[in-house]
């Protein structure tokens, strides 16, 4: 899953994008409206964590900019009021959920993967094919019953796999989905990782490679 952060206390925004990277997520911070704006015109984004206030470009701007897009990106507002009329009218212009500060990093985490699911096809929340069993909010994987301690880009590669039911994903989607923009694109990262990832899930192999194409499972 791809998520920006956008929040101008960088200190929180910068904990919040280390715990989500913790839970297999590929982040991108910005500490303002207007480098949020230009992250969401260059990448595609599962979800957006959108403070409300925000220097340069107000959060509700770039919430609009969002929808008049017609992006499948899901909105997750922050704000630091807990009023009501406030919640409705974030709402209103086009966020898909809200939080308020100060919140419970386990209750942002869980709204985020709640949203992220919602920008596909609806799916079960745990992933299962070929015998193997993902659960993104337990971050557990199994295999024939035996749990497989994955890192959490390899984790993050496997969900991207299971989620394409069958279809091919090729190494530059993996690349969008599972790492930030501060990924050197010319690296080989994608196949070392899917090379590691093929080694711990055993025997018989259950990630194809698709020749000039990418990989399915």
């Amino acid at each position: 899953m791809r998520v920006l952060v956008v929040e101008d206390e960088q200190l929180l925004a910068d904990a919040v994008a280390t715990g989500l990277r913790r839970e297999a997520m590929a982040v991108d911070v910005v500490y303002d409206g207007a480098a949020a704006q230009e992250r969401i015109d260059i990448n595609d984004y599962d979800v957006v964590v959108l403070d409300r206030d925000l220097p340069l470009v107000h959060g509700d701007d770039v919430c609009r900019r969002i929808v008049e897009l017609g992006l499948p990106t899901r909105v997750l507002m922050l704000t630091a009021s807990g009023d009501v009329s406030d919640r409705v009218e974030g709402l209103e212009i086009g966020a898909d959920d809200y939080l308020p500060k100060p919140f419970a990093f386990s209750e942002l985490t869980a709204r985020v993967r709640a949203l992220g699911r919602r920008t596909t096809t609806a799916l079960p929340p745990v992933l299962e094919r070929e015998g193997i069993k993902l659960d993104p909010n337990r971050r557990e994987v199994f295999r024939g019953g035996k749990e497989i301690q994955l890192a959490p880009k390899e984790f993050a590669v496997l969900e991207v796999l299971l989620r394409s039911e069958g279809a091919v994903v090729s190494a530059e989607q993996l690349l969008e989905k599972a790492w930030d923009e501060n990924t050197d694109p010319f690296t080989n990262v994608v196949r070392v990782t899917v090379m590691t990832l093929r080694r711990k899930l055993g025997e018989p192999a259950v990630i194809v490679t698709v020749p000039g194409a990418g990989y399915r499972i």
